[in-house]
């Protein structure tokens, strides 16, 4: 990676990271990229053999050790409890945490066993849950950092805090957006507050712009014997204008990787639209940098969770 962004001579080695839903897709470029660069990947996801698969492939790519595979469930809050306390009884220190999994345009309102509706609670609720469990390893790091990956679709989407799991008006795609825009307004309010709180960690966004990635082709089929006409027309439309896992991926690698990145930073694609191009900093909608809906968000999410994060370093 060149220009502002140059990546070519940054050196990983002797840092962890973790990624989520590292087992297709964006997370696998990213988790590819970061190892190549020296950095020791915990990989994620909900398919072991994939998992085993990617970790024999990064390990053989970089000649050495340096990816290993736990599973994970963002939809249900115990699994998050279970792989966080893993990780960090294993790795005391990390480095990186890249929130990246997630679903899409599920069709039909689907609950998880938690209660609460699927695509917020993968997208979303799960990560929350996950940063609060593992800011102690962050913090033990010397600047850490904490990557959410959001979307375009948050530019369109305002946030229903009396109604965050839609329940009154179901809609694929604003599901999608909303739970996208919530991402981006937690990592803004990390940022905040790990200023205030003194925590040392980096709260920084990313979005791929339009990338042909697998989550686009199974979430709005999920339940469905056959795609709806919407959504086969988007693949169509991705097949020629969306870009490659691996371009889409780049932000995602810029916000976890790049020395120059500052706390509350937004890395996507430069190009018409932000759907592909050079990567630099990308457009915050204003309603995204709303304090007070971050913070209730914040509180509503740790009553969700039941995970607090500390009131001090």
């Amino acid at each position: 990676m060149t220009g502002p962004f140059d990546l070519t001579d940054v050196s990983l080695a002797g840092r962890t990271a973790v990624i989520t839903g590292a087992t297709s897709g964006i997370g696998m470029e990213a988790a590819r990229a970061l190892a190549r660069m020296g950095a020791r990947v915990i990989l994620s996801g909900r398919r072991a053999d994939r998992g085993a698969a990617l970790v024999s492939m990064i390990n053989r790519e970089c000649g050495a050790e340096r990816a290993e595979f736990i599973g994970l469930d963002l939809s249900r809050l115990a699994n998050v409890e279970d792989f966080a306390g893993r990780v960090a009884a294993a790795h005391p220190a990390l480095d990186i945490l890249v929130n990246n999994a997630g679903v899409l345009a599920v069709p039909q309102r689907t609950v998880t066993p938690d209660g609460f509706e699927l695509q917020f609670a993968t997208n979303y609720l799960g990560h929350f849950a996950l940063t609060a469990r593992l800011l102690p390893a962050l913090m033990r790091a010397p600047a850490a950092r904490v990557v959410n990956i959001s979307s375009i679709a948050h530019l369109s989407c305002r946030l229903s805090l009396d109604d965050l799991h839609a329940t009154r008006n179901y809609r694929p795609w604003s599901a999608y957006g909303d739970s996208k825009l919530a991402m981006l307004m937690f990592a803004l309010e990390f940022q905040r507050r790990s200023e205030a709180q003194g925590w040392g960690v980096l709260g920084l966004a990313a979005h791929p712009g339009l990338a042909a990635t697998e989550i686009v082709a199974s979430g709005p089929t999920m339940g469905l014997p056959r795609a709806p006409l919407f959504q086969r027309g988007m693949q169509t439309a991705l097949r020629w204008f969306g870009q490659s896992s691996l371009a889409g991926a780049v932000p995602t690698v810029a916000a976890a990787a790049w020395p120059g990145a500052k706390g509350g930073d937004y890395f996507g694609p430069t190009g018409f639209c932000e759907w592909s191009g050079p990567v630099g900093h990308a457009r915050i909608a204003p309603h995204a940098r709303d304090e007070r809906v971050a913070a209730e968000l914040w509180r509503l999410s740790e009553e969700m969770s039941g995970v607090r994060f500390p009131v001090r370093a």
